[in-house]
């Protein structure tokens, strides 16, 4: 895909920083590198590194196997995408940065005010917390319209929707630009014009989570049937456990934990079956266990 960014108004980008190469950083710097851009992908642990690598290299030999790319283009989205343990390395000349990692305040605050030092005034900073509002840490870089919410949804190589949410800080071009720079990777914007809680999707997948775990902790129904239920009565693709599983059981623990710590409303604390997940070390498809067993 050819990228056009030339609309008046609107920044050119041409190099992307993506921090984080967990399952969602690694796959919005693969999408982003297909679709033309120049990316670096950052992590300070050897070994997410490897597996992202590792990753890109059996996704592409599958989608040129299935002539859904040819392996020109294939050969041509590899060479635009690198991965680096150097911070400074990844955000060097980047107009755009991405950060993917823990959802935990303080960790973004932090690489956000290292990497303003590290890059020009004009680069945009974006975050694809899908709970933390930009708000939270834009008052840790110089230019704090120029920071905003990118979230984009799991697995990011598939979904096709990109939430953009516009704090109260955001100009209206931080916002043009990056509409523009979803449509140009082959995503579809939608702007949440005010920053809240959750944005969209995630405020409507909460209510309909938050009531399926309290009706499988008082032991209503089986967290298979519930997904059923929610399945065959709602019509939607996928049950909330099975969901659950995809998105990371350790994610919604952390993101519940870090709402409750800002909210001290018991009713914002992890349930119990997420709890005894999580303790347990069955995050979900990534660990190969959760609520399904994916063994």
């Amino acid at each position: 895909m050819q990228r056009n960014l030339e609309r008046q108004g609107v920044m050119d980008i041409k190099k992307v920083a993506v921090l984080g190469c967990g399952i969602m950083g690694s796959q919005i710097a693969m999408q982003t590198a297909i679709s033309g851009y120049d990316v670096t992908c950052y992590s300070p642990v050897e070994g997410e590194i490897q597996t992202a690598t590792e990753f890109a290299r059996n996704w592409f030999a599958k989608s040129v196997a299935k002539e859904k790319m040819t392996e020109d283009e294939a050969k041509q989205a590899c060479d635009r995408l690198r991965y680096t343990t150097d911070l400074e390395t990844c955000v060097k000349n980047a107009e755009l940065v991405i950060e993917a990692v823990v959802e935990i305040l303080d960790v973004k605050r932090s690489i956000f005010a290292e990497v303003d030092r590290m890059t020009s005034p004009n680069t945009i900073f974006a975050s694809n917390s899908s709970f933390l509002v930009s708000s939270k840490f834009a008052d840790v870089i110089k230019h704090p319209d120029k920071m905003l919410n990118l979230h984009f949804f799991n697995p990011a190589l598939v979904m096709k929707l990109v939430e953009i949410v516009k704090g109260p800080h955001v100009s209206d071009e931080t916002v043009e630009t990056m509409v523009e720079f979803v449509k140009s990777i082959g995503k579809m914007p939608v702007v949440v014009k005010k920053e809240i809680y959750g944005f969209i999707v995630n405020r409507v997948f909460d209510a309909i989570l938050t009531e399926a775990c309290h009706l499988y902790d008082r032991g209503v129904a089986s967290f298979e049937d519930i997904d059923i239920a929610v399945k065959n009565g709602l019509s939607h693709p996928m049950g909330p456990f099975e969901l659950l599983d995809l998105i990371g059981i350790d994610l919604q623990y952390d993101v519940m934990t870090e709402r409750y710590k800002e909210s001290g409303n018991p009713a914002d604390k992890p349930s119990a079956a997420i709890v005894e997940k999580y303790a347990q070390g069955y995050h979900g498809r990534k660990t190969k266990k959760g609520f399904y067993d994916y063994e």
